[in-house]
């Protein structure tokens, strides 16, 4: 079978799940010219640009991934829904962590979520190299993964930090989305139609 209608469906969850997060974002009350009025917002605002940011990174990847797939499986199809499960959580976890100002249960389930998601991408990416072939340009493209498989351990040091200091899981959660913001060419290259 061919991916159109999982990547369609993948692509409609998504924007789904963004939707969810920015409408659980409340309208702040008052007009002070100091700005007061979005204090008690400004945690939920930056939980969801963080998740924001992750969602769009997983939209990136995947989207590139099911490009250089040819076919899909029915292994490959349960894959992506657990994946796009651990997805759909991004609203709730979201949501909590920017209400509770980052406090410390939030925080490492945040990065619970996190490090679950992680998992089941690199499943869902096994499974679609396995699919591909070991020999071919995706497998190749991938390589070593370095950040695939740093990430997973980032996000236990951070859920770990959350409970000491959750500004500092926090950080950790932000840093491993900077790294993953920075521009990944291999699994472009391994897209059929790239020269």
């Amino acid at each position: 079978m061919e991916t159109n209608r999982l990547e369609a469906f993948s692509d409609g969850v998504l924007a789904i799940i963004i939707t969810i997060m920015v409408l659980e974002m409340k309208i702040p009350h008052g007009t002070e010219p100091n700005m007061a009025a979005l204090e008690p917002v400004l945690p939920v605002f930056l939980s969801y640009v963080l998740s924001f940011l992750y969602v769009g990174i997983y939209w990136n990847n995947h989207h590139h991934l099911f490009k250089a797939c040819p076919k899909t499986s029915a292994g490959i199809m349960w894959a992506n829904l657990n994946l796009l499960f651990w997805l759909s959580l991004f609203p709730f976890v979201t949501g909590w962590m920017g209400e509770n100002q980052f406090t410390r249960i939030p925080s490492a389930l945040y990065g619970a979520v996190l490090l679950i998601t992680a998992i089941s991408y690199y499943i869902l990416q096994r499974l679609v190299i396995k699919e591909t072939g070991r020999d071919s340009k995706l497998a190749t493209s991938i390589g070593n993964d370095w950040k695939g498989k740093a990430s997973p351990i980032l996000y236990a040091i951070g859920i770990g930090l959350s409970f000491l200091q959750p500004w500092m899981g926090g950080a950790l959660y932000v840093a491993v989305a900077l790294m993953w913001l920075i521009p990944d060419r291999r699994l472009e290259r391994a897209m059929p139609d790239h020269a």
